[in-house]
């Protein structure tokens, strides 16, 4: 088994299970285009966190890390009329960007994209008593994924579903002499995870056209 088997099945099970979605596909191309990183989700993965908005009926969804808002746009797909998806991105011209590719796949009305500091952000959310959230989706810097998490359990009630994106780093997470604050983020982090005795939780992996990573799914008890 290689790369380029796992790449294989992934377009494969994509072709299977997702429909040709002229907006989808152009929140995409907008990474290339835009000069955005190309670090969002896997269509796959897009398509996990629309079937888990359905699964857990969300009506309100937070998002840490908005990017050029293709996760934002598969997890608007899956609100209600009525529901609302509030999302976090640090740096303007991806806002901008994410804000016109959900104009075009014509859910604006369902999102709010918040520019800042999501560790700024996440606590204005506490006070403006903006939560509870149904469903928190974080992938953004990893250093502060614990802090993130932290404060998702302040705008989470029982039943709130939390999912953390890249939390396996191609594996590095095994090394504890490993220097990448990246890695060393996502270690603290599913420590952090495995030890609150508030959540139940596991990670699971993940391979295809994003090669190697996993993603965290948890529970708020």
């Amino acid at each position: 088994m290689d790369q380029k088997i796992f790449e294989a099945v992934d377009r494969y099970i994509s072709d299977l299970f997702i429909p040709p979605d002229e907006s989808l596909a152009a929140a995409e191309q907008s990474h290339s285009l835009e000069n955005i990183p190309q670090i969002n989700v896997s269509p796959n993965l897009g398509k996990l966190l629309y079937l888990f908005a359905r699964l857990s009926k969300a009506k309100k969804i937070l998002e840490v890390g908005t990017l050029a808002g293709y996760s934002t746009i598969w997890m608007a797909k899956a609100l209600p009329e009525d529901g609302r998806l509030v999302s976090l991105e640090i740096d303007p011209h991806h806002a901008e960007v994410a804000r016109k590719n959900i104009d075009r796949a014509g859910l604006s009305s369902k999102v709010e994209i918040r520019v800042g500091k999501a560790i700024d952000l996440l606590p204005e959310l506490v006070d403006e008593k903006a939560g509870p959230f149904d469903m928190i989706f974080i992938d953004a810097d990893k250093p502060p994924y614990t802090e993130y998490f932290e404060w998702s359990l302040k705008l989470s009630n029982s039943g709130t579903l939390i999912i953390a994106d890249n939390v396996i780093r191609d594996g590095k997470v095994l090394d504890q002499n490993q220097e990448d604050p990246m890695v060393q983020g996502a270690q603290r982090f599913n420590k952090a995870l495995a030890a609150n005795r508030n959540v139940s939780a596991t990670i699971l992996q993940t391979i295809g056209v994003k090669e190697y990573d996993g993603m965290a799914i948890a529970i708020v008890e």
